[in-house]
């Protein structure tokens, strides 16, 4: 984007001409400032002591704007009207300043909103677009206190969360009964036909048409099979949808197919999707389209994509960008109490590829991949886990083991039990040596173990019961050497992802003990009004617990998936509202990790007791590089085309490493408009009315972490001293 003294000769179009006309008879005070000043300077200074005067008035608020207060509880004190003033004041105090675009590269985009103003109104010139304008008066709108956050009750949650049905509805799951018939008809003839050969599904000679079905329909039920017979394919994938298919989206599929974007969808996944616009599931399932079907922004950008979080690029013996220092194994970490573990095992593949999977970049450069055969565990896996479990042993702050990939669940059984028993024994002798230590001195044990997984969503029939075994027996010989929580994190999009199949899989895993939660991705199809309500009510219905919502990260590739952090903020202050818990309520909920096999009943009991549709206990964030998890930002800036520019600060709630100071703030360039996302949510069928108080919403503070995801305190005094961490000096 050039500067805004080289654009301020462009010419803005007929549309924005019009805005701008709007924006100034309705605030006759702005016209007055910009066409009366000589300078933009001038007219910034007028703007600023005009906003300042105002904010004055509320002295939390002015508090709030100059940072003498933060936090939550000063954040609530703070005005839809007030948002508004501390905006305009942000977006001076950082005017002039040149910003990383993510989306573009790291090409830089200057912030300079008034200018845009100043010269539109006096010159009519400046570039400003049509979006940027549309977000300014209601910016404008707000400040004179004539926008407001949209007026919600339950009744009125209520409605918006019966837009979307779940996946245990009965229409819905007759619907899918038939999906299913359907595909393995396609299947059955493939395999009769020898397109696809398989040793483990293939029919005998002389089978009837009849005996090939039941025989089908028993193989439906072993992952394996989805697996196998998964659309690899553009014109597969279509095949299994019953050509439902338009040409714009072949097109983009068969373009991804070509620039070496994997497609993997299995046969249950694709059952999921409506093809005859079915009344009572039209629309239903678009969050779970848009994970499977690819953009042609993602397609675009493949090639050049880049690792989103700083602390994936890692140098042996050098420290990552949250300044730890990792042996040369696929370990990820950022905070002092976990890591992430991701050994060398088919736990590095995946049950299928979503669109705005976090590590695309992974399958961009090979690493990762669906050649199941190559990611099998070799004979040096063993040495690799040994080194991560080594990592953990020595290390004094590490207490939460978090085993993901990939895909945790996609290891053989046989091989996720050998993880596990390192883990057990690295735990047990962790212990041992702690007895050792004085009071002080001693290390942090490890109290939580985490499979990272989506197959309780892309393949529910990988849940059987002896899987079941090796979890409920590792957690009766881990929670005797002090271990105590049990944690499955899996990722539910959508409620027509909650199926009888999940339901079950579910179970069997609270059976073992262990809590399954979720972490949602808050995708624009996702987004829309009650989707997160209704998804967090089923979720509980199963007895799973919301953990996080997370907003999608901010390059190019997934602008089609993008809702605007703002949407994020709107949805924990109207919609997400009605499921809080009072604080009464918080030792009942500690106390649910403890109790896995009676979860459902639990948290019903729960719900019923504090009168509440479900439980919120997940926190809204956005995961940033560097800085982690948190929904701490002011927005400080819009560029030409409308885009936001937000300031991100870390999640002072929580442990950091040391690092953490002199990182500093991280801005990001939002991926889209808001006047972009309300036409996508138009295109999606929604009413934009409903969404128009997410214009407001410019300021955000991380909610606090539930008592069920805190880690339980140790009977005794840890070590200040942290091991395995080298800051290096900032220049």
């Amino acid at each position: 984007m050039p500067r805004i003294v080289e654009q301020k000769r462009v010419l803005i179009s007929k549309k924005s001409l019009k805005l701008l006309d709007r924006l100034l008879r309705e605030n006759p005070f702005l016209e007055s400032i910009l066409k009366h000043s000589r300078t933009v300077d001038q007219a910034k200074e007028k703007l600023n002591r005009l906003a300042t005067k105002s904010l004055k008035s509320s002295p939390e608020a002015y508090q709030y704007y100059r940072e003498f207060s933060k936090g939550r509880s000063s954040f609530k004190k703070l005005s839809f009207q007030d948002y508004a003033t501390i905006r305009i004041l942000d977006y001076l105090d950082h005017s002039g300043r040149m910003i990383k675009d993510l989306n573009l590269q790291g090409e830089t985009v200057e912030n300079d909103p008034f200018a845009l103003l100043y010269y539109a109104a006096n010159k009519g010139t400046g570039g400003a677009a049509p979006d940027f304008l549309h977000d300014m008066i209601y910016l404008f709108r707000q400040f004179k206190g004539k926008l407001h956050p949209t007026p919600v009750s339950k009744e009125k949650i209520s409605r918006w969360m019966d837009r979307h049905p779940s996946g245990l509805e009965p229409e819905i799951m007759r619907i899918r009964r038939e999906n299913k018939l359907r595909i393995l008809k396609i299947i059955i003839r493939k395999i009769t036909k020898r397109e696809i050969r398989s040793a483990r599904y293939h029919f005998k000679k002389g089978m009837s048409d009849q005996d090939k079905l039941k025989a089908a329909k028993r193989w439906w039920n072993e992952h394996r099979f989805h697996i196998r017979f998964a659309a690899r394919t553009p014109f597969a994938l279509n095949e299994m949808l019953d050509f439902s298919l338009d040409e714009d989206t072949m097109g983009t599929l068969n373009r991804a197919h070509e620039k070496g974007i994997p497609i993997f969808a299995n046969p249950y996944y694709l059952s999921l999707l409506d093809t005859r616009s079915n009344p009572v599931a039209m629309g239903a399932d678009l969050a779970i389209r848009q994970y499977i079907l690819y953009s042609d922004d993602l397609v675009n950008e493949f090639g050049r994509i880049q690792a989103w979080e700083k602390e994936d690029r890692v140098e042996p013996g050098k420290p990552n960008a949250a300044g730890w220092v990792i042996p040369d194994v696929n370990l990820h970490r950022r905070y002092p109490n976990v890591a992430i573990v991701i050994p060398k095992t088919l736990g590095r593949a995946c049950g299928g590829l979503c669109s705005s999977c976090q590590r695309m970049y992974g399958f961009q450069n090979g690493t990762l991949n669906f050649d199941h055969e190559r990611l099998k565990a070799r004979g040096s896996w063993k040495d690799h886990l040994n080194k991560m479990i080594s990592y953990f042993e020595q290390d004094s702050q590490l207490r939460d083991v978090l085993i993901t990939g990939g895909d945790a669940l996609m290891s053989a059984d046989k091989t996720l039990e050998e993880i596990l028993d390192s883990v057990y024994q690295m735990a047990r002798r962790k212990r041992m040596a702690n007895k050792k230590r004085r009071d002080g001195e001693k290390y942090a044990e490890i109290l939580r173990i985490r499979l990272g997984t989506r197959l309780p969503v892309y393949l529910p029939m990988r849940i059987q019961p002896e899987l079941v075994k090796i979890l409920a027996k590792f957690k009766k010989r881990a929670s005797n050497i002090g271990i105590r929580q049990f944690i499955f994190q899996t990722h539910f999009e959508s409620p027509m992802e909650i199926t009888p199949e999940t339901l079950k899989s579910v179970k069997m895993l609270n059976a073992a003990g262990w809590l399954v939660t979720n972490q949602h991705v808050y995708t624009s199809a996702a987004s829309r009004r009650g989707h997160g309500a209704k998804l967090r009510k089923v979720l509980n219905d199963i007895g799973i617990l919301p953990y996080y919502l997370f907003a999608v990260k901010g390059f190019q590739e997934t602008r089609d998936s993008f809702a605007p952090n703002a949407r994020l903020v709107q949805e924990t202050q109207e919609e997400k509202k009605i499921g809080t818990l009072q604080k009464r309520f918080y030792p009942k909920i500690g106390k649910l990790p403890f109790d896995a096999e009676n979860i459902i009943e639990n948290i019903r009991s729960l719900r019923q007791d504090a009168n509440l549709p479900f439980l919120s206990t997940d926190r809204n964030v956005l995961n940033l590089p560097g800085v982690g998890k948190s929904l701490t930002f002011r927005t400080i800036g819009i560029t030409h085309d409308g885009r936001r520019i937000l300031e991100f600060d870390h999640d002072a709630t929580r442990l950091h490493s040391p690092i953490i100071e002199q990182l500093g703030r991280f801005t990001i360039v939002e991926s889209k408009s808001m006047s972009e996302y309300l036409n996508q949510l138009e295109d999606m069928g929604e009413n934009p009315e409903e969404y128009f108080s997410t214009f407001g919403y410019s300021i955000g503070e991380t909610e606090p972490r539930m008592p069920a995801f805190e880690y339980p305190q140790y009977p005794y005094a840890l070590t200040p001293v942290i091991t395995h961490l080298k800051i290096e000096p900032q220049h």
